[in-house]
């Protein structure tokens, strides 16, 4: 087992990974149970895997278990589920005291977080992240949001779970293109600042993909030690050190809207297509080694990854796809800042990229010049 700290203060908290925590999650989790009773808010999917064994563990310590299950799917980060979810929450008569346990992915995190952050002022929450994109990443950090027609985790707030808990073997469930996915995230600590850590990716990372326990753990407890001394030391994204975290995401949100935010392209994959691309515009302006930006996209693609707008299956053309960035919520003073890179590990923040010029490079790319 192993507990990695997230040091904010009065906000603190722990994050557990362990094989087979959520078979005695009870150890956890009772003390959070108010009145003998935790509410776990899941999705259909893994209400079918994993909800059992939650069940299972808390109802053997003697705590009841209120299941609300939610659609799977991207679809649940809205206005509509938001509310079904918050009214389902207040039928329960839940309380600022009470512990709202976030079953599942990044979407059942996102929302669950974003409805404990404004049900009754600020009730506390959980994540069991049971993805390898919500293990490594969206779990950790306390961002929270919903979509909305105008983009996406444009609705949302900075609010922290009292706990997180990461069992490696709820993996075993996902089909292997999640998996996959959310893998990007995992490259991207080593592409942010690490390396060493991607050079273990390009060796190790289909070992990883397998399942292989070692692997498994190794890259989920880096990736989330990466990410929670991130988020200590800028919690917020004011000193522009969590802005990191975001590598490959404005290119990427961009590729999800231009897909209608469906499964054409999870956001893993559009992650993974985003870093891609901000290597090799990096590149084109100079700051980065073409040889870098292949081998980024050498190694998404080995692991069957998109790694251009071709394997994304954009349709859109430059001038779309920036229209898109337009309401990305960095957007400041009518600038978007841009992650760029000038090499492997030396990823940094620029406030000056001309979005004309992404435009031309984007066409470019669709043109395969």
């Amino acid at each position: 087992m192993a507990i990695v700290p997230v040091a904010l203060g009065a906000r603190s908290y722990d994050i557990v990974i362990e094989q087979g925590v959520l078979d005695r999650a009870a150890a956890f989790l009772a003390p959070l149970a108010r009145g003998g009773r935790l509410v776990v808010v899941t999705d259909h999917h893994v209400a079918a895997s994993q909800l059992p064994r939650l069940d299972a563990s808390l109802r053997a310590d003697g705590i009841s278990v209120e299941p609300i299950i939610l659609p799977a799917g991207e679809q649940s980060k809205s206005w509509t589920h938001l509310e079904r979810l918050l009214d389902a929450l207040l039928a329960l008569e839940v309380e600022r005291s009470d512990h709202i346990v976030a079953l599942g992915g990044g979407v059942m995190g996102d929302l669950v977080g974003f409805a404990a952050s404004i049900l009754k002022r600020g009730c506390a929450f959980v994540q069991v992240p049971t993805t390898l994109l919500a293990q490594v990443d969206s779990s950790v950090g306390g961002k929270t949001a919903i979509n909305s027609r105008a983009g996406k985790n444009l609705v949302g707030s900075f609010y922290q779970p009292s706990l997180v808990l990461i069992d490696p073997s709820t993996l075993d469930t996902l089909p292997p293109r999640e998996t996959r996915a959310g893998y990007a995230e995992v490259v991207k600590y080593g592409l942010i600042d690490d390396p060493a850590f991607f050079a273990w990716c390009e060796t190790e990372g289909t070992r990883l993909l397998a399942g292989e326990k070692d692997a498994r753990h190794y890259a989920i407890e880096r990736s989330v030690r990466a990410k929670a001394a991130i988020v200590a030391d800028d919690e917020r994204e004011t000193s522009g050190r969590r802005a990191l975290l975001n590598l490959g995401h404005t290119f990427g949100h961009a590729l999800e809207a231009d897909t209608g935010f469906s499964d054409r392209l999870l956001h893993g994959e559009a992650v993974a297509a985003g870093m891609a691309l901000a290597f090799r515009y990096s590149a084109r302006l100079g700051l980065c080694p073409a040889e870098d930006a292949d081998r980024v996209a050498t190694h998404l693609k080995a692991v069957g990854l998109p790694h251009d707008l071709a394997s994304a299956h954009v349709r859109g053309d430059g001038a779309a796809l920036v229209a898109h960035m337009l309401h990305d919520k960095k957007m400041a003073a009518g600038t978007l800042p841009f992650l760029l890179a000038r090499g492997i590990g030396q990823t940094f923040l620029s406030k000056d990229v001309v979005l004309s010029d992404v435009a031309a490079f984007l066409d470019e790319e669709r043109a395969g010049t």
